[in-house]
C-alpha cells in the first residue's frame, strides 16, 4: 500500500484507534504506538550485476506496560505529516517494522477504516531473483521447504550454472 492511500485511510476517522494484524491473524497489543516513522532507501547490486534502487516508508511500532495508551488515526496522520520532509514522497510503499521474537518487517497490504479502527492488515514479504533471464532458478512451486533436510548437503541449482557462487 502507498502512503498517500494510508493517509486517505487515516483521515476518513481521526478518533478511531489504530489497529494491527499481522500476516497469521495475530494483533499487535492495542496499546502499541508508532515509535518511528522513515523512509528506508535501499542500492544495491543483483546477482546480474544491475544497480537497483527501492525507497519505502517504514513505521516502527512498539509497546510497554501501559496498557492504557491507545494510538489514533489523527494522531498518526499527524505523525506522518510531521515527517513529510524526511519522506520527501506519498508515492512510497509502506511497511511496519514490529518485533515478535526478532524484528520484522512487514509490507501493509490493506487498511479498512471503521468508525472504531483503522485496521493494517499486514502481510510477509518475499525474496526473488531480479536476473531471473540469467540465473533460471528452479521454479518456486518444486521447493518446499518443510520437506528439505538442511543438514544435508543440497544438490546444486542451474541458478548461475549451478556454479556455487554467482558472478
Amino acid at each position: 500500500m502507498k502512503l498517500d492511500e494510508l493517509k486517505h485511510e487515516l483521515s476518513k476517522y481521526p478518533e478511531a484507534d489504530v489497529r494491527f494484524i499481522l500476516p497469521n491473524g495475530e494483533s499487535i497489543p492495542p496499546h502499541a504506538h508508532v515509535t518511528e516513522v522513515g523512509r528506508i532507501d535501499k542500492r544495491f547490486i543483483d546477482c546480474g550485476g544491475t544497480l537497483r534502487t527501492d525507497s519505502l516508508c517504514r513505521l516502527q511500532t512498539w509497546f510497554a506496560d501501559d496498557a492504557e495508551h491507545r494510538l489514533t488515526a489523527g494522531k498518526l496522520a499527524k505523525i506522518l505529516t510531521k515527517a513529510v520532509p524526511v519522506l520527501m514522497s506519498d508515492d512510497l510503499e509502506v511497511d511496519v517494522e514490529h518485533e515478535v521474537g526478532f524484528i520484522s518487517q512487514f509490507p501493509v497490504e490493506s487498511v479498512a477504516a471503521t468508525p472504531d479502527a483503522v485496521t493494517f492488515h499486514l502481510t510477509v514479504r518475499h525474496t526473488d531473483c531480479l536476473a531471473k533471464e540469467q540465473c533460471k532458478p528452479v521454479p518456486s512451486s518444486a521447493f518446499d521447504p518443510l520437506t528439505v533436510d538442511f543438514r544435508k548437503p543440497q544438490a546444486a541449482s542451474n541458478c548461475c550454472g549451478g556454479k556455487t557462487v554467482c558472478k
